[in-house]
């Protein structure tokens, strides 16, 4: 009896301890409260069965736990960020379960998975950065609190602890050119339209796409501070803008003896206050007051003066003085300043960028006051030629993704064995973390999942088991099926990668030619068509899981994408061949595919055009606001600019396809067609200065594109691959 009672009793001290420990209203730190309400965000119907703890560093680094504690989990970290780590890795590695920026899987066992003893993980990575500028123009421009809220949690959920936070910087330039007595002219000729803004923080640009509605400067400046806030809560340290020196073209107006360089990129002149110049502290200072009024601070600023443009000296005395004036612009004002700097110049103007010269510069702040990301280095390490930046602290970056172009593809071979190889070198100076710079947000997750992972990993992983377990986790069980569909990508599009554009490359969205493209795929369209088909064996069990739909699209996408090579090299040679009969054949059989295509993507709201037209159409509170805002969405993803640019943020997307690519080939199939009916030679100069007009009007047009998905993705998939699957299998 009395071995009956003390059971009793344990079990009512065990259920008050358990209520204790999640009770809302127990004290609890702010660390803790915000992963609390990540889980609730999350995994809703199941986040009161995780108990968040805070505990020390280890060792100074960054550490969870997870441990069962009755029949709940215990998530234990130094912060809100280590606490969502470990919750994420507790949902893959004992749920099986999946969050993703392209499709999420989570619908959790009722009974949780237990954990054996405790879990543990340190990251070696003192900083996990994030976002890459252009990614604010190419994926994050038309975003709204929701849609950002989800991100932070994404970012906190995979350890990142210092995303770059740009967003609501030109309420900063607004407050800054009223206080150098600007006017509101004055002010909309130097802020761009919302894709253009980053590349004027880099200072390539001054006002395309403007002006900027003030309803868009209010109404984000209050979003990045909701950003900022919630990074801040999960113990992120937010890096904000620095000042570069690029200034207003109308300064000059109000200081005549300022002394200022021009600087050109592609086909915009900016302007540059000489960093001797006096003005150069006093905007500084100016600079750091409002932004700091509008935004608080953490201490960490990006500038980049010359991403992708040349100094106007190259004397080293000059390059010195120039970073000793943005740092002190920095510090002056936050004697805790650090300098987060992108080395991305030292690899774009690396003629200009001799060793002595990268030394010059860099030897102007202290070393504990400067980090440099060594942006490429995947493909084109610059640590490795500057002597490890010369003793400043760095970080070892993955761009991944140029223009947030929709391709499959990704080095996992170098993101695995490249990390743990430089951090293994004894050559590696002041390594302390990695980046992931990609300029858009992209379509390939298991990327994102390995790049993260590998901050709190201190060995390469094993790349089949790695791809086996994320197979699993992605769609929440093993399947025969899916685990080669998978293997087949490993070894395909996710070996490891030669030359960027081999894998963005896209004939359909390229300007129209009969020329044979000189780009290789570096892999077997066959085989990844092989992969398409074994995920399809896989829609029994995973028909109705969002992160196996948009898989299962994506790759169908790629391989229709390869194919149309195949259909466009048959133009060309009945063209060769002045055979009219055939070239039609051909060229219906490429104009039917890429409506197919079309039709696939639309099932799918990540690629669909007409959402993010929508997206952007929203912030404007006027009718000439909206139009203003539909330019800038139309123009970045096509001309970009007027001469130059064109396509390079070329997109995939349902309704773009249809109504922007698809058009301009017939426009030009037409042309050779009547060429050879008539033997009258196409005069190309002449066609491309018509489809330039054409292309022009399609970003000031207004047509409605369908902004939500139709039609359902694997009834589409098993069509297309009904059509078209055996003769892809079969190309040579």
């Amino acid at each position: 009896m009395a071995l009956i009672l003390l059971l009793v009793v344990v079990a009512i001290l065990k259920s008050c301890l358990d209520q204790t420990a999640i009770t809302p209203e127990a004290k609890v730190s702010p660390a803790v409260k915000s992963a609390r309400d990540l889980a609730e965000r999350v995994v809703p119907g199941q986040a009161d069965n995780f108990i968040f703890e805070e505990i020390a560093k280890d060792n100074g680094k960054d550490v969870f736990e997870l441990e069962m504690f009755g029949d709940k989990i215990v998530v234990r970290g130094n912060n809100g960020v280590s606490m969502a780590v470990g919750l994420n890795w507790y949902l893959k590695e004992f749920c099986g379960r999946s969050v993703s920026l392209r499709g999420s899987n989570l619908d959790l066992p009722e009974k949780l998975p237990k954990v054996e003893g405790i879990f543990r993980k340190t990251s070696w990575a003192d900083y996990r950065y994030f976002l890459n500028y252009c990614a604010f123009g190419y994926s994050l421009p038309w975003w709204d609190w929701p849609q950002w809220e989800r991100l932070i949690d994404f970012m906190a959920l995979n350890g990142v602890n210092a995303p770059l936070a740009v967003t609501g910087q030109e309420a900063t330039w607004q407050a800054v050119c009223k206080r150098l007595g600007m006017g509101d002219d004055m002010i909309s000729q130097f802020l761009a339209g919302p894709p253009y803004l980053p590349f004027g923080w880099m200072g390539c640009l001054d006002g395309w796409g403007g002006p900027l509605p003030q309803s868009w400067i209010g109404s984000h400046k209050v979003l990045g501070q909701k950003i900022l806030e919630r990074e801040r809560s999960l113990g992120m340290i937010p890096i904000q803008q620095g000042f570069t020196g690029h200034v207003p073209p109308t300064l000059s107006q109000e200081y005549p003896d300022a002394k200022i360089n021009t600087v050109e990129w592609i086909e915009w002149t900016t302007d540059l206050l000489d960093p001797l110049d006096p003005l150069f502290q006093q905007i500084s200072d100016i600079f750091m007051e409002e932004q700091t009024r509008l935004f608080g601070t953490d201490h960490m600023y990006a500038a980049d003066t010359f991403i992708e443009m040349q100094p106007p000296s190259g004397q080293l005395d000059y390059l010195g003085d120039l970073s000793k004036a943005i740092y002190n612009g920095m510090s002056k004002s936050d004697p805790k300043a650090v300098w987060v700097f992108q080395t991305w110049t030292f690899f774009n103007q690396r003629d200009f960028w001799t060793q002595p010269r990268i030394k010059a510069f860099l030897d102007g702040p202290p070393n504990d006051k400067m980090i440099c990301l060594d942006l490429y280095a995947e493909k084109t390490p610059m640590w490795s030629r500057t002597e490890s930046f010369y003793g400043k602290p760095w970080l070892w970056c993955n761009i991944q993704n140029f223009g947030d172009k929709v391709f499959l593809g990704g080095g996992l071979d170098q993101i695995n064995n490249g990390i743990v190889e430089v951090r293994e070198d004894p050559a590696n100076g002041n390594l302390k973390g990695l980046g992931f710079v990609n300029e858009g947000l992209g379509y390939n997750p298991i990327v994102q999942d390995l790049m993260f992972e590998m901050a709190w990993r201190d060995e390469v992983v094993d790349p089949e088991k790695w791809v086996g377990r994320y197979t699993g986790y992605r769609y929440g069980r093993p399947n025969i099926h899916a685990e080669r569909a998978w293997s087949t990508l490993k070894e395909t599009v996710y070996a490891r990668q030669q030359k960027d554009d081999h894998y963005s490359y896209s004939l359909i969205t390229s300007y129209p030619t009969l020329k044979i493209p000189n780009v290789k795929l570096p892999y077997s369209n066959n085989r990844l068509a092989s992969a398409w088909e074994d995920l399809l064996k896989a829609s029994g069990e995973f028909g109705q899981v969002d992160t196996y739909r948009f898989d299962l699209v994506n790759i169908a996408r790629q391989v229709l994408s390869n194919h149309a090579s195949v259909l466009h090299s048959k133009m060309v040679k009945a063209y060769e061949e002045r055979n009219l009969r055939a070239y039609e054949a051909a060229s219906l059989d490429f104009i039917q595919l890429t409506m197919d295509l079309d039709e696939l993507l639309g099932t799918r709201e990540e690629f669909l055009l007409g959402k993010n037209l929508e997206d952007a159409k929203r912030w404007g509170t006027t009718p000439g606001e909206k139009n203003t805002l539909e330019w800038n969405a139309r123009r970045v993803i096509t001309l970009w600019g007027t001469t130059q640019l064109h396509d390079y943020a070329r997109k995939e997307w349902s309704g773009l396809v249809s109504g922007y690519y698809q058009v301009r080939w017939k426009k030009f199939i037409d042309k050779i067609q009547i060429e050879l009916q008539t033997g009258e030679q196409l005069n190309e100069s002449e066609f491309r200065n018509e489809l330039m007009v054409w292309m022009e009007d399609w970003s000031d047009a207004k047509d409605i594109y369908p902004h939500e998905p139709q039609g359902e993705s694997v009834a589409v998939a098993k069509n297309l691959w009904a059509k078209y699957g055996q003769k892809i299998l079969t190309t040579k």
